[in-house]
């Protein structure tokens, strides 16, 4: 009989730890100790990034008004600092084409209008 007092479980499954052979490589590596004087050590390249939503939404305000041209309601959000606009909802494209087609119109309805008051006279 045995002193041990402890419990083992029979016939458990018994985890036996694998043990990986180092590679060739490391075996025959050459160690590397350099004297503190000529140790390198790495650059801080971590450039802080601010992720302040509020801090960049204070240099922007957004403006409403309506371009009498193209009949349209424009919606910008400018950049308060430097007064440039960042984005233009329809952007600058869109309104001069429907105020070309909006010119056409009327200048078909005028010619219309006229043909019309020619006839009566």
């Amino acid at each position: 009989m045995g002193t041990d007092f402890s419990i083992k479980p029979v016939g458990a499954p018994v985890a036996t730890p694998f043990v990986r052979p180092a590679p060739a490589a490391a075996v025959e590596a050459v160690q590397t100790q350099l004297p503190p004087s000529q140790t390198v050590t790495a650059a801080d390249t971590v450039v802080t990034v601010r992720n302040d939503a509020n801090a960049q939404n204070d240099a922007l305000s957004r403006q409403v008004s309506i371009d009498r041209a193209a009949a349209q309601v424009v919606y910008k959000v400018v950049d308060s600092r430097t007064s440039l606009v960042i984005r233009q909802f329809p952007d600058e494209a869109l309104l001069r084409s429907r105020a070309y087609g909006r010119a056409l119109e009327e200048a078909r309805l005028a010619a219309r209008k006229q043909v019309v008051t020619d006839r009566r006279v």
